[in-house]
């Protein structure tokens, strides 16, 4: 099943100082990316705080960056200060290549970059001929796969622990160097357990990004957890949630309606 990924901009980065200019702004080991592969990467600020999750994908000696698009003028302006006087180009290329999100099965032809075992995007010029289906669909398996998104509304609210980057480095190396942000996230990786995570959610209520989860015998004075993802189906909704990891088995609620964590075996 192929979607066509609204929403998100789309990047290309050329010039010969790109990699290393990457790899100084992003949380992933960028020098070990190869191509065929979509690399999670956290853009953070100074405090250790996700301005926007970007997908990195290499073609040859080339870049593309993928990230919500409510975001693009932020990361665009945040890109370019840093790159200085280096031999970086950064050109929007969202109006002229189209981006497809693969699932399991007929490719159609295409040539993806993989995202994980289930899903994998492709980035076209012409979409003539292919068959599309419902983006529910695709963002039914971002869920399942624990595949998190950081827009507008949840820009520099989470640090990577809060979006399970850090298990197993998926989005996060503890070894590549400095980027920005990179003492804040090393020394929560280095003190212990985090103390948010991201779970797995379902609910009778329709969901939005961003709402709030409660856990009445909380005592902090935030939130409980915030609503990463979330996708409507029939009637149900699915969604992607950090959450205090005390109260992971505690009663949750938004707007005073109960939420089910989904458990896993």
């Amino acid at each position: 099943m192929i979607t066509q990924l609204r929403g998100r901009s789309l990047l290309k980065l050329t010039g010969s100082d790109v990699q290393s200019f990457l790899q100084g702004q992003f949380s992933n080991d960028i020098d070990a990316l190869e191509g065929g592969v979509v690399q999670l990467n956290a853009y953070c600020q100074h405090q250790g705080k996700i301005i926007a999750l970007v997908w990195v994908m290499k073609s040859a000696d080339d870049f593309y960056l993928s990230f919500a698009s409510d975001l693009a003028e932020i990361v665009i302006k945040r890109l370019t200060m840093f790159k200085m006087m280096s031999d970086v180009v950064i050109t929007d290329v969202s109006d002229e290549i189209t981006q497809l999100g693969l699932l399991e099965g007929d490719r159609q032809g295409l040539s993806p970059f993989k995202l994980n075992a289930q899903q994998s995007i492709a980035l076209v010029s012409d979409v003539s001929g292919i068959e599309f289906s419902d983006s529910s669909v695709w963002e039914r398996a971002c869920i399942a796969n624990e595949v998190p998104e950081v827009t507008l509304a949840t820009s520099e609210k989470f640090v990577p622990q809060m979006l399970n980057l850090d298990i197993d480095e998926v989005g996060v190396s503890f070894t590549k160097g400095c980027y920005p942000g990179q003492e804040v996230v090393a020394r929560l990786h280095y003190l212990g357990k985090a103390k948010r995570r991201m779970y797995q959610f379902e609910s009778d209520q329709e969901l939005q990004v961003g709402d709030e989860l409660q856990v009445e015998c909380s005592k902090s004075a935030k939130a409980s957890g915030v609503v990463v993802r979330c996708v409507k189906l029939d009637a149900k909704s699915l969604c992607l949630a950090t959450l205090e990891v005390a109260h992971e088995n505690d009663t949750v609620t938004i707007n005073s309606h109960p939420i089910n964590k989904i458990q896993h075996d």
